[in-house]
C-alpha cells in the first residue's frame, strides 16, 4: 500500500484536534470534536471543511463546449460565464463514470470539479474521448478547496471579503479573483450539506491562511472545523448522492433519482440511448428512502427484502443527527418504490421492519 496523500492543510489538522483516517488513499479528518457536534453546527450556525482532495480538471479551446456536451448528461449550452452546473458523466450503458460540477470560467474555458477517488479515471476518460481543438489538463495539484456551510456562512465570509457583496452570488453562481483577507480565490455558492454556503477554490499555498482567517472571523458566530463524518451525515439527510454508494458504473443517474441532470432532448452524448430508454419506460431499480420501524440502523450494503424475496440493498444509512431516527437510502426494485411500502433490512442476520419514505429526509427552511 502506497503512502497516503495529504492536502495542503494537513499540518494544521493537529492544531485543531483532528482525528484522521484513510479515505480513498487520502489522510483526511473524520472529525475534529464529534460528528454530531459538527453536524449540529452546520445545521444551526456554520462549519468549515477541507475538501482539497477533490479533483480539478480544466477543459479549454474552441471545441470545449461541443466536447463537454458529448461527455455530460446535462445541457451545458445553458451555462454562462460565472455560472456552475451539476452534471453526470456516463458510460455507454448509462452507468455513472462520475458526478461533478462544471464551472464556466469564460468562453472556451471550463473547470470540472470531480470526486477525489475518480480524478485519474475521469481525466483518462476525457482524454480518451477528446476530439477537435480541446486542451484537457489535470490541475488538481494547483488547487485547494474549502467549504464554509451553514446559516451563518455568508455573514462570516463577508467579514473577510471586500468589494463583493456575497448576497449577489446566487445558487450555482460564483465570482473569480475574490480577495479573502488578501488571498485570491474563486468563491462559489455551492455545497454538499443541504445548507446555504460557499465553496472556496484557492491556490494550494493560500489555503492555510484562508482556513485560519475564517475560523478566527467566525468564532463568535459558532464556526467550527468539520470532518468527513459530518459531511457524510449532512449530505445523506439532504439526499445528495455519494459516488460509490448511490452512484457507480453499475448505477445510472435515472436509478439514483437524478433525472433532472439528464437532458435526453439535447444532442448526442455518451449513454444517451440507455438513459432515454430508462427515462421513457422506467428503470428496473429506484433509489428510495427507508425509515426503520424495528430497532436497528441500516448500513451501506445491507440486503433489503420484500417479504422473503430479495428486493435490493442499502446504499447509505445511519441514525440521523437532525431527525433522531434510523434512516437509509436503498436501491430497490422499481415496483417497490411507493410510499409506506413495508420492507425488511437484514441487520446482523435478522430481518427488521422498515417503511419507504420519500427523500430528502431534510430540507432547510429558506
Amino acid at each position: 500500500m502506497g503512502e497516503l496523500k495529504r492536502t495542503p492543510l494537513f499540518e494544521l489538522y493537529k492544531q485543531y484536534g483532528a482525528k484522521t483516517i484513510d479515505f480513498g488513499g487520502w489522510e483526511l479528518p473524520v472529525q475534529f470534536s464529534s460528528i454530531k457536534e459538527e453536524h449540529e453546527a452546520v445545521r444551526t450556525k456554520a462549519g468549515l471543511f477541507d475538501v482539497s482532495h477533490m479533483g480539478e480538471i480544466t477543459v479549454k479551446g474552441k471545441d470545449a463546449l461541443a466536447f463537454l456536451q458529448k461527455m455530460m448528461t446535462n445541457d451545458l449550452s445553458k451555462l454562462q460565464p460565472d455560472r456552475a452546473m451539476y452534471t453526470i458523466m456516463c458510460n455507454e450503458q448509462g452507468g455513472t463514470i462520475d458526478d461533478l460540477l462544471v464551472y464556466m470560467l469564460a468562453e472556451e474555458d471550463y473547470l470540472l470539479v470531480v470526486n477525489a477517488a475518480n480524478t485519474e479515471k475521469d481525466f483518462q476518460w476525457l482524454k480518451e474521448h477528446g476530439t477537435g481543438e480541446v486542451q484537457i489538463n489535470n490541475v488538481s495539484q494547483d488547487w485547494a478547496q474549502l467549504a464554509i456551510q451553514g446559516p451563518a456562512a455568508e455573514s462570516i465570509l463577508q467579514k473577510l471579503v471586500a468589494g463583493v457583496d456575497l448576497q449577489d452570488i446566487k445558487s450555482f453562481a460564483f465570482r473569480q479573483h475574490v480577495s479573502i483577507n488578501g488571498a485570491h480565490a474563486l468563491v462559489s455558492r455551492t455545497g454538499y450539506t443541504g445548507e446555504d454556503g460557499f465553496e472556496i477554490y484557492s491556490q494550494s499555498g493560500d489555503a492555510g491562511k484562508i482556513w485560519k482567517d475564517l475560523l478566527e472571523a467566525g468564532e463568535e458566530e459558532g464556526l467550527v472545523p468539520c470532518g468527513l463524518g459530518a459531511r457524510d451525515t449532512l449530505r445523506f439527510e439532504a439526499n445528495l448522492a455519494l459516488y460509490g454508494q448511490e452512484l457507480s458504473e453499475d448505477i445510472s443517474p435515472i436509478e439514483a433519482g437524478l433525472g433532472f441532470a439528464v437532458k435526453t432532448n439535447k444532442e448526442e452524448f455518451i449513454g444517451l440511448t440507455a438513459l432515454k430508454e430508462q427515462k421513457e419506460n422506467g428503470s428496473k431499480r429506484k433509489l428510495i428512502g427507508l425509515e426503520m420501524i424495528d430497532r436497528g440502523i441500516p448500513r451501506h450494503g445491507y440486503p433489503v427484502f420484500s417479504g422473503e424475496e430479495a428486493a435490493g440493498h442499502v446504499t447509505t444509512g445511519t441514525q440521523s443527527p437532525t431527525l433522531k431516527k434510523n434512516i437509509g437510502l436503498a436501491l430497490v426494485k422499481a415496483e417497490l418504490a411507493v410510499p409506506d411500502q413495508e420492507l425488511f433490512v437484514e441487520i446482523r442476520g435478522k430481518k427488521l421492519a422498515a417503511k419507504t419514505v420519500k427523500p430528502p429526509f431534510y430540507k432547510r427552511s429558506k
